[in-house]
Order: structure tokens, then C-alpha cells, then sequence
């Protein structure tokens, strides 16, 4: 097959696999990988667990692969037993305040130095040791700050020792899809983006549902985003698996999709084994051809900057719960002062200069989402002097909506979801702030989404279910509304029932990705004047739209809020399917 024109297809060879496959078994491997897709590079793995592959064993496979002309690299897995002594540690990860493990980690590292110029670590290069060596070394520090001064450490060492064998050497972190952890583990993205040579993205998302990380589908969009923005131009590309998959084709496609839609470099298949006993492989090199003719014709992503600070902890995975409703968005490790809108959750408080920050921002004209996790962490900090919005700690279970936005008269939407969902209850003083949608218990309403002026910007806060979850739950019209704001500057937003991802780019071209079992209407909602929508793939044009309500007095008031007009333009989108679209000027 030819080579794609937008990206690289790579495939992992773990040491189990090298160390008991015959050069005969791996070339019918290679020979079926080339039936279906273009294999472009190999990452053959000289350590994992209580395996080591020979140096000679390694240099055989690496020419057999090259002969086939496919690139290599090594690769590191970060599980031991050393001196047949057990670390009270998940998976066995290397102790890395014990001296012996330390020796036998950096023995690997020249190992495998001495037959690749590249080298990537899997993603178990992190530490939950707790023996008694790790106890007395981190003393009075919190596990965090010891992990993360730890890893930080020995992360340096690593990459001296390998390029001491081997001075070209271009050397790999990989980083998981479990990027809430990270600081409690000691992954440690801020300092090692600035050791090692690049960084690569775990994109696995697996069941959403059953099992234990509730990781959104949309993370693996996501992920490689944030990674991009952390270290721009050496994020080497996005990693997926199909364990958590096998029951649900589309998972494991989506996690292709979305990787390859958020501009990876290089798309990772773990394991070059398993794949080559899975019906996964043909499918992948269908979507994979559609991929590559479709990325060279999309710019470069936008959304909503969302602000994930280095080391942020709390509210996890929430902004991809977002982006399975329909909001697009872009994380970021820095505060964006020049984006029309931030995002801020419970993550972002972790930065003590949050709230000084936010206040700045807003005092010049820019607009911010907070969360209820954010507003809580900060309410003691500053935050409170921005809004009359007050935490009560009590909370509603509710099914009906009211959204009625300040900037509008006489456009107010009653709804109603199919299940009932908890909040936290706030609290507001009429007049000093608006309450944009309401939950409606009883005879009783309380904020789902309120606004307050301050200086020359625009502050929202997000009143989301106590499980994330729910987000989905509410009806389109809540979503809406909520999108409409959180979606400030942008020039489309959606809503629709269910599940669907926005993907955007600053060419005025669109990705939606469906996730439900059924096709379904979506509300595509442009502002501003334009001819239409265009399917980038078939050429179908929409022209049918609706002029949505535009901004009006409200009451007494003299002025509005300055915005475009919009217009709603239905799209049927297939069951789990990708829709590309393009507004046409």
C-alpha cells in the first residue's frame, strides 16, 4: 500500500513477543499487516515485566523489519522484580529510591541504546511505591511533591546514560490517557517535556462504561490537543488499543478517528501481535484511507481554551465530558489571556495565581465558564467578589429546565429531561446576577447556568450534575444554551440528543462524531451570514435553516449585548458515523 500522505502508521512490539516469536512468524505478521495498511514504523521493545530480548535478538529483528522497509525504534516497559523482591507497587513499577532498581533501569536504557537512535517508554514510567525506602526518603513531603522531584530525577538520568552509548539518540515519553493522576504518580509533563527529546499521547479510551477509569471517548481528540499545547511541534503521536473494544468495533475506529482529527503525527498500534489476530486490522485500513483524505483538507483545531495547569488535580475527565455533549475544545496547561472564552474547573484552582488571573482576564473585556468545582476550591480566595452566586450545600433532584438568556425578552424554553438529575444548589440576588437556565423543582427554581458582568467581560458559571455523566442527559435545549455561550467566539456550536463530538478547525470546517445507536438530528448552528453547510465527503449542500431570536431590551433597559445573528441548519447524522461539514461563505 502506498504511504499516507498526512500521518504515519506505527505498531508496538512488546519483549514477549520478541522473545518467542521466529523470524518466520513475524514476517507472515508483516506480510498481513501490508495487506491491509501501510506499516510505516516499528517501536521493538527490549524490557517489560521479567523479560529481556539480547541485544543480538534485537538487532535481527530490527534488520528484518528495515528490510521490509519499515522504520524501528526501541521501546521500555518499566515493570520488575528485582533481587526477587516484590514493591508494594501497582504493576510491579520500578522503586525508584531503591539504588538496585535504579542500576537495573539504567542497564536497560544502554541496552537498548546500543542498537536504536529512538527510543519510547511505555507508559509505566511512573511510581506508587510506598516500601520503607520511599517512605523514609519522602519524610514530611505529600507523595506528589516526592513522586514528582523523583521522577523528575531519574528522568534526567535516563536520558544522560542513553545518549552517553548512543549521542544521536532521540528519546520518548509517552504519557497515559490518565491525565489526572499524573501528579499523584509522578508524571511530570511540566519539567519532562524539557528533558526528554519528545513526548507521545496514550489515546486509548476503551468501554466508557465498564470499567474503572470512565474514560470519554472524546479524550482520545483530546488528549492529543493538550499534549500538542505542552509541547508544541514534538508531540510524536497518539496510542490506542483495542482491549475494552472487542464487543463495539466503532470503539476502537473512534479512537483512531479522533486521534488522527486532532492532527497526530503518527497513529501507535498496541500490540503489533494482537492486531494481527483481530478483525480490527482490515477495518482500520479502510478508515485509515478516509483519514488521510480527509485531515489534509481541515486546518488547525479550535475550541474552547481549557485551562488543565500542570500538576491540576479535581473534577476529573470533565472537560471531555463536555466534549461528548457537543462543546469543542481545546486544554491547554497555560491560561490563554488572549482567548475570547476560558474554561476553568476545579483542575485550574490548583494554580494559586487562578483567581488573579480570572480577574485580570475578565477586568478587559475577557468571558470565562467556571464550574461548580472551581467556584467551591476558589470561593474562599477572591472568587466570591466576582458573582452574588453562593454555595449552599444542599442539593435538587430535578427534570425541568427554564432557559430564558439576559440578553433576550420574551424567548423563554421550558423542557423536560426522560430522567431525574442532582445538583448542587446555589444561590443568587436578583439583579446583580442573571440566572441564564434554571432547574426547575417544584415551586422552586435554582441556577443551572449563571452570568455576571465584571469590568468589560462576561462570567458564567456552570452548575453541572453532581455526576458527570448527566450531562447527557439534558435535554438538547439546556445544552443549547449552555453551548451558545461556552462556545464564545467560535463561529458554529450543536446540540443534539444524546452523544455528539464537535471537532473544529479555523477554516470553517466541522467534525461531528456521533456516539449513538441511532442516527439522529443535530442542531448546527452558525453565526453570522453564509450560503449553507457542504458534507466535505458527498458534496450534499444544506440550505433549509432557521433564523434563530435575536438579542432585544430587556424590560426597561436601554441597551443589548451586541451579537451576530444565528442560524440553525438540522443535519441528520448516521448512528456512530463521522459527518464532515464546511460553512460556506
Amino acid at each position: 500500500m502506498e504511504a499516507y500522505k498526512h500521518f504515519q502508521l506505527a505498531a508496538y512490539v512488546h519483549s514477549y513477543y520478541v522473545e518467542k516469536a521466529s523470524e518466520e512468524q513475524i514476517q507472515k505478521a508483516i506480510d498481513y499487516y501490508q495487506h491491509y495498511v501501510h506499516l510505516g514504523k516499528v517501536y521493538i521493545e527490549n524490557h517489560r515485566g521479567l523479560v529481556d530480548v539480547p541485544v543480538e535478538k534485537l538487532r535481527r529483528v530490527k534488520a528484518l523489519f528495515e528490510k521490509n522497509g519499515i522504520q524501528t525504534a526501541g521501546g521500555i516497559t518499566a515493570t520488575v522484580l528485582v533481587n526477587g523482591e516484590r514493591k508494594p507497587s501497582y504493576y510491579d513499577t520500578f522503586c525508584y529510591t531503591d539504588e538496585a532498581h535504579r542500576e537495573r533501569f539504567v542497564a536497560i536504557v544502554r541496552d537498548i541504546a546500543s542498537v536504536f537512535d529512538e527510543i519510547i517508554l511505555d507508559d509505566f514510567f511512573f511510581t506508587s511505591c510506598t516500601c520503607e525506602k520511599c517512605i523514609e526518603a519522602k519524610g514530611k513531603q505529600s507523595w506528589k511533591e516526592y513522586r514528582l522531584n523523583l521522577m523528575e530525577d531519574f528522568a534526567r538520568v535516563i536520558t544522560q546514560e542513553a545518549r552517553k552509548v548512543n549521542p544521536k539518540m532521540n528519546f520518548i515519553i509517552k504519557y497515559p490517557n490518565w491525565y489526572e493522576s499524573y501528579q499523584e504518580c509522578g508524571y511530570n509533563p511540566g519539567k519532562q517535556k524539557d528533558i526528554f527529546d519528545m513526548v507521545y499521547t496514550g489515546t486509548e479510551t476503551r468501554d466508557p462504561q465498564y470499567s474503572d477509569q470512565h474514560l470519554q471517548r472524546y479524550l482520545s481528540y483530546s488528549m492529543i490537543r493538550l499534549m500538542e499545547n505542552i509541547a508544541p511541534g514534538r508531540n510524536g503521536g497518539g496510542w490506542i488499543d483495542p482491549f475494552g473494544s472487542f464487543h463495539n468495533m466503532n470503539y476502537y475506529l473512534e479512537q483512531a478517528n479522533l486521534t488522527m482529527l486532532a492532527k497526530a503525527k503518527e497513529l501507535m498500534l498496541f500490540n503489533f501481535e494482537v492486531m494481527e489476530n483481530t478483525a480490527l486490522l482490515p477495518a482500520l485500513g479502510h478508515e485509515l484511507s478516509r483519514m488521510d483524505a480527509m485531515v489534509g483538507q481541515l486546518g488547525k483545531p479550535v475550541g474552547v481554551s481549557a485551562w488543565e495547569p500542570f500538576d491540576g488535580d479535581g473534577e476529573d475527565q470533565l472537560y471531555n465530558y463536555l466534549g461528548m455533549g457537543g462543546i469543542a475544545i481545546e486544554p491547554t496547561p497555560y491560561f490563554d489571556e488572549q482567548a475570547p472564552m476560558v474554561l476553568l474547573t476545579e483542575s485550574s484552582a490548583c494554580d494559586e495565581t487562578a483567581v488573579e488571573k480570572l480577574e485580570r482576564y475578565l477586568l478587559r473585556g475577557g468571558n470565562a465558564f467556571i464550574t461548580t468545582g472551581f467556584f467551591r476550591q476558589c470561593y474562599n480566595k477572591g472568587v466570591k467578589e466576582l458573582t452574588s452566586v453562593r454555595l449552599t450545600d444542599r442539593h435538587v433532584l430535578a427534570e425541568e429546565y427554564m432557559v430564558n438568556h439576559y440578553n433576550y425578552r420574551d424567548v423563554t424554553t421550558f423542557c423536560k429531561g426522560n430522567e431525574k438529575v442532582l445538583f448542587d444548589i446555589l444561590s443568587y440576588k436578583t439583579n446583580a446576577t442573571s440566572s441564564n437556565i434554571n432547574i426547575i423543582a417544584g415551586e422552586h427554581t435554582f441556577p443551572l447556568m449563571t452570568e455576571d458582568s465584571y469590568g468589560k467581560g462576561r462570567l458564567f458559571i456552570l452548575n453541572m450534575p453532581d455526576n458527570f455523566a448527566d450531562f447527557y442527559r439534558l435535554p438538547k435545549e439546556v445544552r443549547k444554551g449552555i453551548a451558545k455561550y461556552v462556545s464564545m467566539g467560535q463561529r458554529v456550536y450543536i446540540a443534539g440528543e444524546g452523544k455528539h463530538s464537535l471537532l473544529a478547525y479555523d477554516d470553517g470546517k466541522y467534525a461531528i462524531q456521533s456516539y449513538n445507536p441511532t442516527a439522529s438530528v443535530v442542531d448546527v448552528i452558525v453565526r453570522g451570514e453564509c450560503k449553507g453547510l457542504r458534507n466535505l465527503e458527498t458534496g450534499a449542500v444544506y440550505t433549509e435553516r432557521i433564523a434563530l431570536p435575536k438579542p432585544s431590551h430587556m424590560m426597561d433597559a436601554t441597551t443589548v449585548i451586541d451579537e451576530p445573528q444565528e442560524y440553525c441548519y438540522p443535519v441528520t447524522v448516521g448512528a456512530g458515523s463521522l459527518t464532515f461539514l464546511e460553512v460556506l461563505a
